[in-house]
């Protein structure tokens, strides 16, 4: 057993506190990881409100992460101690029937447990104070180590970052993988993009590396615009300086409407925003934003019957085991940004503070 810093989620609605937990050795099938680097996401904030209703409390959250294999438990075989490895929020068995189809990565291997905070055998490897901590996302990234199933790892580059390429466990894949696996913007097409944090910049990144020729920024918070200029939006724009919807706003200015589009916000009425901004006959919209619990979208059907498509994606469509070691080395060879995203650096006993540097936009 391994002693060591974690930040706990004790209960919905409190700050994380920094406790010393012990953290058990990897079972079978199981990898124990040294947690080098772990970034912040809306979905760890949203967990932490207390409206995931998959939430389970007391926990450890995180699940954009980066480290070394600590130990791996018996029948491990894809990596071993000293591998430096991403934990993967969706696993890829390579068994089931969503592994086997080409059409989608949403493996289901361990869904059921990873959903009730546990590792596949129903149980934690997680205590703090003689109490059971649950996993979060299978990852659980906010620990200095952590136990991750062998099929929630991917064995990337060594020379990588762990402070930078952490970020591919699931913002910026997410975004980049919205736009050209889901999407597959092409190219000399106009798109849209709302809300321009983490995942919308890595969208637009995604259009301009798929050669689209208009990329347009959509955000309220005009502090954003620099940063999507800089990733390829060739023009930013808010909803509050028009007394007309987004989505007239948009069919106006892209002469019927937009090629594709991205929410990545997780807003229901910014969702319909963007499925009705996208042009009659063959737009593309793309719901990447999660949206709390209970909701639902809305839209005339009369919009789909002449022509636009709805879509989601998780993870941006990416196969986890095999695309994110492809993903390290396209950042390596500097096909995609990952460097710029990075606003601050934080130390691990700061984490509260990184919460609060997201959600001020900042």
């Amino acid at each position: 057993v391994i002693k060591c810093k974690a930040a706990v989620a004790w209960g919905a609605g409190k700050p994380l506190s920094i406790e010393e937990v012990e953290v058990a050795p990897p079972k079978a099938h199981e990898v124990r990881i040294k947690i080098v680097a772990t970034a912040v996401c809306h979905t760890d904030a949203y967990t932490l409100s207390g409206a995931d209703p998959e939430g389970c409390f007391p926990v450890i959250l995180g699940h954009e992460g980066a480290g070394i294999v600590e130990s791996v438990g018996e029948g491990v075989t894809k990596v071993k101690k000293g591998d430096t490895v991403i934990p993967l929020y969706i696993p890829q068995c390579g068994e089931c029937k969503f592994c086997k189809n080409p059409k989608t990565n949403l493996c289901q291997k361990i869904r059921i447990t990873q959903g009730k905070g546990v590792m596949p055998d129903g149980t934690s490897r997680f205590t703090c104070k003689g109490k059971q901590i649950y996993h979060f996302m299978g990852t659980s990234t906010f620990s200095e180590y952590t136990v991750v199933a062998d099929i929630s790892v991917a064995k990337i580059d060594a020379a990588a970052p762990l402070d930078k390429v952490c970020l591919l466990g699931c913002g910026i894949s997410t975004g980049y993988g919205a736009a050209v696996n889901t999407a597959k913007v092409e190219p000399g097409s106009t798109c849209a993009v709302f809300g321009l944090g983490g995942v919308g910049l890595a969208v637009i990144m995604g259009c301009k590396i798929a050669g689209a020729s208009r990329i347009i920024g959509i955000d309220i918070n005009k502090d954003k615009y620099a940063k999507a200029k800089e990733f390829g939006a060739t023009e930013c724009i808010s909803p509050q300086d028009s007394k007309k919807p987004i989505q007239e706003v948009l069919v106006e200015m892209t002469d019927g409407g937009v090629d594709y589009s991205f929410e990545c916000i997780g807003n229901v009425g910014v969702m319909r925003a963007a499925l009705e901004a996208c042009h009659k006959g063959w737009g593309l919209s793309v719901i990447v934003g999660v949206a709390a619990a209970g909701q639902e979208i809305a839209t005339r059907p009369f919009q789909l019957v002449t022509g636009r498509t709805w879509k989601g994606t998780a993870f941006g469509g990416w196969k986890s085991v095999d695309s994110v070691p492809k993903l390290v080395t396209e950042y390596m060879s500097k096909k995609i940004k990952v460097d710029e995203f990075v606003t601050h650096t934080l130390p691990f006993d700061k984490i509260n503070e990184a919460f609060e540097l997201m959600h001020s936009g900042k």
